[in-house]
């Protein structure tokens, strides 16, 4: 690892790494929300490895208006990994025990093409968020 001589190099790393980055942004409401699961139950369950593949998906398909967040429980624990999708406009989503190739399957179908994963859904909600 390279060393790091001054406070402005440090800032400019700083800005670069930050630049792509869309974990969160509070007040985004135009944009499109995935929710990871990130309690004890769900690291334990695999949801590091979901978060890292919807992080990579984003950022390698260059979806800007979409923000991954990690939360706390959600409450589904036989479930986890828990992903819940927020589009604007419509019904949250909750996908359950969502691997690596099934966060591949929620960017490609739900995200870009907007189809739901019927046989992944454990609860979609009745209001709009």
């Amino acid at each position: 690892m390279r060393q790091i001589k001054s406070l402005e190099e440090l800032k400019k790393i700083r800005e670069n790494a930050n630049e792509g980055l869309n974990i969160r942004k509070v007040g985004e409401e135009e944009n499109i929300k995935l929710k990871v699961g990130m309690a004890t139950c769900g690291i334990a369950a695999g949801a590091r490895e979901t978060f890292n593949t919807l992080f990579h998906e984003i950022e390698e398909k260059n979806l800007t208006n979409v923000y991954l967040v990690q939360v706390g429980c959600m409450g589904y624990c036989h479930d986890e990994p828990i992903v819940q999708v927020n589009v604007p406009g419509q019904a949250p989503i909750l996908y359950g025990k969502v691997d690596k190739e099934k966060a591949k399957e929620i960017i490609e179908k739900h995200i870009e093409k907007g189809e739901l994963l019927q046989d992944s859904i454990i609860s979609k909600s009745f209001h709009k968020e």
